[in-house]
């Protein structure tokens, strides 16, 4: 693995700490539950999900880009199986399989990823948006301004440099990070040379960094809930996401056993 890869992630990992001190809420604010912050809670529904195994690698596959971890065939038929578009399978694919590479002790699935992926933006496509070969959502994802109304209060961070607003912070890209966040935990995941909220790659994997430092071992209940929670505290959230993952987990399975 190249040293820049390495380097890549442990900043990631390292500077995500700011965020977790300064309080969960920083990391992300949903598009599909700010306009809706009292929705009930379901009863008798899953409340987490069992990590799914990590997905085959690709022989060609190229350390240091997650776009190119997973093998095709695999990604072709399981996107096939569960309707997320095969770019952003990719991403959460990729993303698992790197992470686990370097944090064994998490263990985090490419179904957790998804199913926050399809929460937070429909895999890339929320308001008609679509996600290029590139792994870049076009056009981009903001998600609501954050002045405290149904939402938190977030003053301008960032100058406008992630969510092009130099007043107030608003959530960007396919897994909605607030600038705070993005700034502490993107890294360039697909080597391209640039650490993008928008991309695809750079939000998965920064999605895995901060799950895996929030929840630790994934592979419990305990350890996925925190996690979870960490990412955005609503119980609602828990089991809309909790139900993806399982949904994804299942046609895994039903996948492999085909």
């Amino acid at each position: 693995m190249p040293s820049r890869r390495i380097a890549i992630i442990a900043a990631a990992i390292i500077g995500g700490l700011a965020v977790l001190v300064a309080g969960v809420w920083v990391l992300l604010a949903p598009i599909e539950r700010l306009s809706h912050p009292s929705e009930p809670v379901e009863a008798n529904v899953p409340t987490w999900s069992q990590q799914a195994a990590l997905p085959p690698l690709w022989d060609d596959r190229t350390p240091g880009n997650i776009g190119l971890l997973t093998d095709p065939v695999w990604l072709d038929s399981l996107s096939a199986e569960t309707g997320i578009p095969e770019r952003a399978l990719t991403a959460y694919a990729g993303s698992a399989i790197a992470k686990n590479e370097f944090t064994s002790g998490c263990g985090i699935g490419w179904n957790t990823l998804a199913a926050i992926g399809y929460v937070e933006s429909r895999h890339g496509t929320h308001g008609g948006s679509i996600i290029d070969e590139d792994g870049v959502t076009t056009p981009p994802i903001y998600g609501v301004i954050l002045d405290g109304g149904d939402t938190a209060n977030i003053p301008d961070t960032d100058g406008g440099a992630f969510d092009g607003l130099d007043d107030i912070d608003r959530a960007v890209g396919p897994m909605q990070f607030i600038p705070q966040a993005a700034a502490n935990w993107l890294g360039d995941a697909n080597a391209d040379g640039v650490a993008d909220a928008q991309n695809i790659d750079d939000a998965a994997l920064a999605a895995a960094h901060y799950l895996c430092r929030a929840g630790g071992d994934l592979r419990t209940e305990e350890g996925w809930k925190r996690a979870i929670a960490a990412y955005n505290s609503a119980p609602s959230y828990l089991i809309k996401v909790a139900a993806k993952a399982n949904e994804y987990l299942d046609a895994a399975r039903a996948n492999d056993e085909g």
